[in-house]
């Protein structure tokens, strides 16, 4: 078992009705023109695929998808969507749970890899992926770049967002690389609000770059977002690809 914290009933329930933006066709419609073409005419493995946001509709554009997932209550959400015959799951973490046979894809999605808590977790979740490919086969990962940029010297918070019904801030721990999300979200129309945190490792795309070559892959590509746009100092997450040689 990995250091990943565990996505609980309550948290599975009200995940999709909060997160209605990233479910949108302007989010959605690019992330899957961008797996489905990587795909091809192969099958597709979704690490930590939670409540089937991207692998659902991926699967429904014909893409045979398996997802791996540490959540039975996520899993759960998604088995509201699709049966098991059509989109198989395997309960387990994401660095080290087998699924039989190759794939020509194994994606990772919306900073997903960071719930994996150390660097040793992070590399062992490429080798996995990479044990899952069929040469030629590509590994992919969404992933936001650390916006320490914004911590001025002493500061330790970074807001992220802020409007009527949720306040949003990350706290840094420079010196173990990981960050914890804070979230205050109205909760209702009594006007109480409900907390939640959850930890995360943050890494560079140089350290991502790094953890593939110790995986055997190589870097293919590396953009600012799942529409292809350029990967710039300036970018605020990457999507990167890396090969599986043939």
């Amino acid at each position: 078992m990995t250091s990943s914290e565990l996505w609980t009933r309550a948290t599975a329930d009200r995940y999709d009705a909060e997160e209605t933006e990233m479910s949108s066709a302007a989010v959605l419609g690019p992330t899957l023109d961008f797996l489905a073409e990587l795909a091809g005419d192969g099958r597709a493995l979704e690490f930590a695929i939670g409540t089937g946001r991207v692998g659902v509709p991926l699967r429904e554009r014909g893409v045979p998808v398996v997802g791996i997932e540490l959540s039975e209550d996520m899993a759960a959400v998604l088995r509201r969507k699709i049966d098991e015959d059509t989109l198989p799951v395997a309960f387990g973490d994401m660095a080290t749970t087998v699924v039989d046979g190759e794939f020509a894809l194994v994606y990772l999605v919306y900073n997903t890899i960071s719930n994996l808590l150390t660097q040793d977790e992070q590399v062992e979740c490429f080798r996995n992926a990479a044990r899952h490919l069929a040469p030629g086969g590509r590994f992919v990962v969404e992933l936001n770049v650390p916006p320490l940029r914004f911590l001025p010297p002493g500061q330790v918070a970074v807001p992220f967002d802020v409007c009527e019904r949720h306040l949003g801030f990350d706290t840094f721990d420079l010196v173990e690389q990981v960050l914890v999300s804070h979230h205050l979200t109205l909760d209702g129309d009594d006007g109480r609000y409900r907390r939640d945190a959850s930890r995360h490792r943050y890494a560079w795309p140089a350290e991502l770059d790094l953890m593939a070559r110790i995986a055997g892959l190589e870097r293919e590509r590396r953009v600012a977002d799942w529409d292809g746009s350029p990967f710039t100092q300036d970018s605020a997450k990457h999507v990167s690809v890396w090969r599986k040689p043939a």
